[in-house]
């Protein structure tokens, strides 16, 4: 397979989901939507954003934000630019403000103006720190990138934390096979009991035979054969 046709079959393998018109149509209204709802959400929220901004600039004085708007949860000694999922011991980082912060997914809310500005959704694939290569390139292997991050997504609800890379890229990939008004109100519905009931929070690395309880996994599922693509596949993920 020579380099011209590689780059093409990187960027839209035989797996790559492409969205309908329909679906497409659907996304655009729902941008509408979703700015309307946030910027009403903003305006119930801001006494509540308000009082949580002056807790934290008591308690961890050099927090600052990022380009996801959202309350800092870590102290000024974390790491930067490290998803908590690859910290050995996040639990030396978390303040005590941020525990409760992001047990409740508080520390998420100021994402809310990401959606009024359009760099974001309500309900989309999680975004990701940009160190996390691997899942980024099979993001666009599936074609995952076609809709906006949200605050909340199908990974989010199907685990949280207690999924590998893996798993939330087909739940991602499966997110964009179904996105639809339906499905949204499926995962806003399944949101509130995930943050109710604190299901899948987990900081830092988890136990692997933890994870084996997960529902799908990419590699061991349909979604990766050993055709002459996926070698190719592989092999790029190596350069990764």
């Amino acid at each position: 397979m020579d380099k011209e046709n590689l780059n093409y079959f990187v960027e839209f393998g035989e797996h790559y989901v492409h969205i309908t018109e329909r679906q497409k149509h659907y996304l655009e209204m729902r941008s509408v939507v979703d700015r309307v709802f946030a910027a009403a959400a903003l305006i119930v929220l801001s006494p509540l954003l308000l009082v949580v901004s002056v807790a934290q600039k008591i308690n961890a004085p050099y927090a600052h934000c990022f380009n996801i708007i959202k309350f800092r949860t870590m102290k000024s000694t974390a790491p930067k630019n490290v998803a908590t999922g690859d910290l050995e011991s996040p639990e030396i980082y978390i303040s005590k403000l941020g525990r409760i912060l992001r047990d409740t997914s508080i520390d998420e809310l100021p994402q809310l103006w990401n959606v009024v500005r359009g760099e974001m959704s309500l309900i989309g694939p999680r975004p990701l720190v940009y160190t996390e290569r691997e899942i980024r390139f099979l993001r666009r292997w599936y074609g995952v990138y076609q809709v906006r991050p949200g605050i909340t997504g199908w990974a989010q609800v199907n685990g949280r934390d207690t999924v590998d890379i893996y798993d939330k890229v087909y739940y991602d990939r499966e997110y964009v096979q179904n996105v639809s008004l339906k499905f949204d109100l499926k995962v806003l519905w399944k949101s509130v009991l995930v943050v109710l009931g604190r299901h899948g929070v987990v900081d830092g690395k988890v136990d692997p035979k933890f994870r084996q309880e997960s529902i799908v996994l990419l590699r061991e599922s349909k979604m990766v054969s050993t055709d002459e693509g996926c070698g190719e596949l592989e092999q790029e993920l190596q350069m990764v």
